[in-house]
């Protein structure tokens, strides 16, 4: 391997990590908490806004059941929480609702649930990247125009920050995500200080009015929007999961130590997300998106305004008023929680994969940890499908929100639904009092659980299908049978391979075929390497492309008195591949219980333009005789002077030197079988 690649991985990544090292990586509590919680205490910057932007379809009036709304999504979370923490006592795997669902309901179910995490996850990082860039805008007004810039950017940084290893990326993470929290909870407090001092708090956008495409709403139609209203505050939900997948990442006792993090995650989340609703509510905030369904009106000349900062911005300005540098905290750390965030996805997205490769729904590749002990493949997946959403929707949050939460409420509804039959399972054996009385009472939390986020899946189905759910539950469905698809694949293929006694039989006999097309030193290793493997008969073979060169080919074989016997193919459309597959055949066809092994002489290049000149029959031939029975294929390596590069070392030519070009029987430019082409 080269030495610059090389140095350029490790000044990325850092220096490779031994197996024994990975109970190193285990995290503690409070590094446990930023590290796969940040995508739920991120969402007090967007899942309050998109509460009032849903609201403000119905015009201003309906600013009015903002508090309804938001505490309605604090009963879901804390039930979600408890839920999810008798999840992590029970399962330790890291298979989180994977395993759940596939272990108590069926393989199709836990599949069924680990699409829609997968689905979940990369819109995660799509929804936060793109969320931290608009809150930075807020500060930071220049930025606006590359938006979709920065994010990919961003997105890329924390790629890389992943491939370190999961407890750099932890310590990295936690700082700024106690920050985060500080800020927050620091301006609540200095908000409420004011209002109690008898301050009077007023957003800069109080004085606009807010103009829906829906007006004079009622009945069913006002039953509607709320609803609306609350599937899209329901966006504070994501990444509770995200715990579950990610138990094996905690130490010991795995199960407790995610349980405290898991309840200290939502008193934080449910704190943080009430207390940015009720002062945006209480400072009268507007906010309107382009593009969305209201608009934000200045009645006294009648301007539209075009895009309000995000709510949390304006609820910092508000707050802070001509304190500069706090409005510039709040919002810095909140842009920052937020790219932080999707670092719950890249936590939980490699792991439930590797799990799935495991289970054989996912290539094996996922299963594997790279140098750093971290699934580099997943994360490299989870990173490029985010980077595509980003670019494709412009970054734009109101746009990806009414993708998301729809996969996370599945696998929440799923997943509280075998834990329910989980506990039911363990009660019909179960004897000892106290311990029937605990699992009835999980059992119950359990179903609670089930029963309301069934009921919020089906609101967020009705009320953002038309708005691009519907897109969800394409790639869903899509996913789940291209993963029934690989274990299909997988299943046929451990079948096929299951070992039989003709398997076993040794071949009557050997047949070695050196490939030719010149003498030179590659061919006369390659007919040494071949009599050196002692095969039941050996002969040269080259292709008659030119006959006058054929013919000296001959002269030059005889000459050498080369202990090989060499057959010359006819080729009368001068190519290559069919003759020497027709005569491979043939010599098959003969004796079907005989083996022939093919040795190819191949040159070993240090550039990429070198391959495009070398090998290309060599790769063609390759390519054609795998597929024959019987036929085995070697390649027998020749190392070009270009190729010490990639070896790390220089190697000069000397009067010795195996790289010279031989004088006797080789004309200038000749090459391997593999340059004929």
């Amino acid at each position: 391997m080269s030495k610059v690649p090389d140095l350029t991985k490790r000044l990325l990544l850092g220096r490779a990590l031994s197996s024994s090292q990975q109970h190193e990586q285990l995290l503690k509590k409070r590094i446990a908490l930023p590290v796969f919680a940040s995508d739920a205490l991120s969402s007090v910057a967007y899942a309050p806004q998109e509460i009032l932007l849903a609201l403000g379809a119905g015009g201003l009036v309906m600013y009015h059941y903002t508090p309804w709304v938001a505490a309605a999504v604090v009963v879901i979370l804390l039930t979600v929480v408890a839920s999810y923490r008798q999840n992590v006592r029970a399962y330790q795997s890291g298979g989180g609702d994977f395993e759940v669902a596939t272990t108590n309901l069926g393989s199709n179910w836990g599949v069924l649930v680990a699409s829609a995490l997968l689905v979940d996850y990369t819109l995660t990082v799509a929804v936060s990247v793109s969320s931290g860039v608009e809150n930075l805008g807020a500060l930071l007004e220049f930025m606006r125009p590359h938006e979709v810039g920065v994010a990919i950017a961003i997105v890329v940084l924390l790629t890389l920050g992943n491939l370190r290893g999961i407890k750099e990326a932890g310590v990295a993470f936690a700082i700024p995500t106690y920050l985060f929290m500080f800020a927050v909870f620091s301006m609540l407090a200095w908000g409420l200080v004011r209002l109690i001092s008898g301050t009077e708090l007023e957003a800069e956008t109080a004085h606009l009015e807010v103009r829906g495409d829906e007006t004079d709403i009622a009945g069913f139609a006002l039953v509607f929007l709320l609803l609306r209203a609350f599937s899209s505050g329901c966006a504070a939900l994501t990444g509770v999961e995200a715990i579950s997948n990610g138990v094996p990442a905690f130490r010991k006792p795995k199960g407790e130590n995610a349980a405290r993090t898991l309840l200290a995650l939502g008193l934080v989340a449910m704190t943080m997300f009430g207390g940015v609703v009720a002062f945006a509510f209480i400072t009268d905030v507007r906010f309107t998106d382009v593009g969305q369904d209201s608009s934000l009106v200045d009645p006294a000349t009648g301007r539209v305004v075009e895009q309000a900062d995000p709510v949390i911005a304006q609820v910092a300005h508000t707050v802070f008023s001509n304190f500069t540098p706090g409005f510039a905290v709040v919002t810095a750390m909140t842009a920052l929680i937020l790219f932080l965030a999707a670092n719950t996805a890249f936590n939980g997205f490699p792991v439930l994969a590797s799990v799935l490769a495991q289970n054989r729904y996912l290539p094996r590749q996922l299963h594997t940890r790279g140098d750093r002990l971290a699934y580099s493949n997943g994360i490299i997946i989870l990173a490029t499908m985010a980077g595509l959403l980003i670019y494709a929707y412009d970054a734009s949050v109101s746009r990806l929100i009414p993708l998301y939460t729809v996969g996370v409420f599945v696998s929440f509804t799923v997943s509280q639904v075998g834990m329910v039959r989980h506990w039911n399972r363990l009660l019909a054996t179960e004897q000892d009092p106290a311990q029937r009385r605990r699992m009835k009472s999980s059992r119950g939390i359990n179903a609670f659980g089930a029963t309301l986020t069934g009921i919020v899946l089906v609101v967020v189905l009705i009320t953002k299908f038309a708005l691009g759910a519907y897109i969800v539950c394409i790639a869903m469905p899509l996913l789940f049978l291209l993963m029934k698809a690989i274990r299909k694949h997988y299943d046929r293929v451990a079948e096929e391979l299951v070992p039989s006694g003709e398997d076993v039989a040794l071949p009557a006999r050997n047949h070695g075929i050196v490939l030719v097309s010149k003498i030179h030193k590659p061919t006369l290793r390659a007919l040494a390497y071949a009599r050196a493997t002692r095969p039941s008969t050996l002969e040269a073979v080259t292709v008659a492309v030119d006959a006058a060169e054929s013919r000296r080919l001959q002269q030059e074989w005889d000459a050498l008195d080369i202990p090989v016997p060499l057959k010359i193919l006819d080729s009368p459309y001068r190519e290559i591949t069919r003759p020497v597959l027709a005569y491979v055949k043939n010599v098959r066809r003969r004796s079907p219980r005989d083996v022939v092994t093919v040795f190819i002489p191949e040159y070993v290049v240090g550039h990429w333009w070198e391959q495009l000149l070398h090998n290309q029959s060599a790769l063609r031939l390759k390519g054609r005789l795998l597929f024959q029975p019987g036929v085995m294929v070697t390649s027998v390596a020749w190392q070009l002077q270009s190729s010490d590069r990639l070896k790390g070392r220089v190697e000069p030519p000397g009067p010795g030197s195996s790289r010279r070009p031989p004088r006797t029987g080789t004309r200038p430019g000749a090459g391997s079988v593999s340059d004929r082409d």
